[in-house]
């Protein structure tokens, strides 16, 4: 059941921010979070294609109508267009709102959410790009007889293996 919807920019901001590892810091996100204006910042660490996100997954069903989910940049929200829908369609359930703070992004409006569905496409293109780059990198690395992985372990040095053991 879809609850009332509230008027877009009332009520508190909720910003996200996430990284793929404990090692990347949040703060630099958060900080350009407070600085637009929420309310308050959730932290999560979880790689981006990764759809079982507890810190969102709990934003998520605990956002009320009139907020709004903020986050710097679309990827650290998904990586791809149909999570990126899909939270955004539970966002307009609650009657909750999204804003993107360096992808000008209204979902409020037509435009807005044509824009974002634009913007995800593309994002999702670069990844696939990348990928693919990455695949042929190492297929021409492996043709001229180049071994990936750890140097010392390729080489299969018992003495060094021992002591990662």
């Amino acid at each position: 059941m879809r609850k009332k919807p509230a008027k877009p920019g009332f009520g508190r901001k909720i910003g996200y921010a996430r990284v793929s590892t404990e090692d990347q810091g949040t703060d630099p996100q958060s900080d350009e979070l407070h600085a637009a204006g929420c309310d308050a910042v959730m932290n999560e660490y979880a790689s981006g294609a990764d759809r079982s996100r507890p810190v969102l997954t709990k934003l998520l069903n605990d956002i009320q109508p009139g907020e709004t989910l903020v986050v710097v940049r679309l990827d650290r929200l998904a990586r791809s267009v149909s999570h990126l829908l899909a939270v955004i369609e539970q966002l307009e359930d609650q009657g909750a709102h999204f804003r993107s703070l360096r992808d000008p992004i209204d979902t409020s409006t037509p435009q807005g959410m044509f824009s974002l569905q634009v913007l995800g496409a593309v994002a999702q293109l670069e990844r696939a790009l990348i990928a693919e780059r990455t695949k042929a990198g190492l297929f021409a690395a492996h043709a001229r007889g180049r071994v990936g992985g750890n140097p010392v372990l390729v080489s299969r040095d018992q003495e060094t293996i021992r002591a990662l053991r």
